[in-house]
């Protein structure tokens, strides 16, 4: 009998010595490699960055070589910050301050896109752009959304967001959800309309 009493108090210290091991484990590992979660740098940071695209016309009817080839201004990108992560397997700039884009076409008006955030994907020449993005083209039509996607290699803008358009030369004011359309905005795909829209009739 004494045996058997000496064997449960023996089992219950092993148990109870055993427990208080196991809670005092505290994890120490030091995560590596894998594991850890990998802190990604830019390459570069630049700030008040401005990037300035040109395109070169060639002039007919002109001997002189050097005034044949005129140069204009297409594209000027501005913004207080950008971030360069060119050493990514998917390279990419952002623009974490905001940006302002200005187009201007072959009669040299200009038309502006604004956001408070962007990316520019180098391989597939993609913008996306969000947080109060505004359009406005140099005849005052004006589109507001919270989020758009610019294909630069297509001159094509696309969005799937709630998004709000001013068009004064007919005077309409159109509120959908998801659109395409051409940089200038001369041609415009609504996915879905609703709200109040005045159309005016010829």
């Amino acid at each position: 009998m004494k045996k058997s009493y000496l064997n449960i108090f023996s089992n219950i210290a092993i148990v109870i010595s055993m427990a208080l091991f196991f809670f005092s484990c505290t994890d120490t590992y030091k995560r590596v490699g894998d594991e850890a979660v990998k802190k990604i740098y830019p390459t570069g940071v630049a700030q008040d960055f401005v990037l300035t695209s040109t395109e070169t016309d060639d002039k007919e009817g002109i001997d002189n070589k050097e005034a044949r080839l005129q140069s204009r201004v297409v594209v000027v990108l501005k913004s207080p910050l950008c971030n360069d992560f060119d050493n990514l397997e998917f390279p990419h700039l952002t623009f974490p301050k905001g940006l302002v884009v200005e187009f201007f076409d072959e009669k040299g008006e200009k038309s502006t896109i604004s956001a408070d955030y962007g990316i520019i994907y180098s391989k597939t020449n993609l913008i996306d752009l969000q947080g109060n993005v505004i359009i406005e083209t140099s005849d005052g039509k004006r589109l507001e959304s919270p989020q758009l996607y610019w294909d630069r290699a297509n001159e094509w803008i696309f969005t799937q967001e709630k998004f709000t358009f001013i068009n004064p030369e007919d005077g309409t004011v159109m509120d959908g959800e998801g659109m395409d359309f051409n940089r200038d905005l001369s041609f415009f795909n609504a996915h879905r309309t609703y709200g109040l829209m005045s159309i005016k009739e010829e």
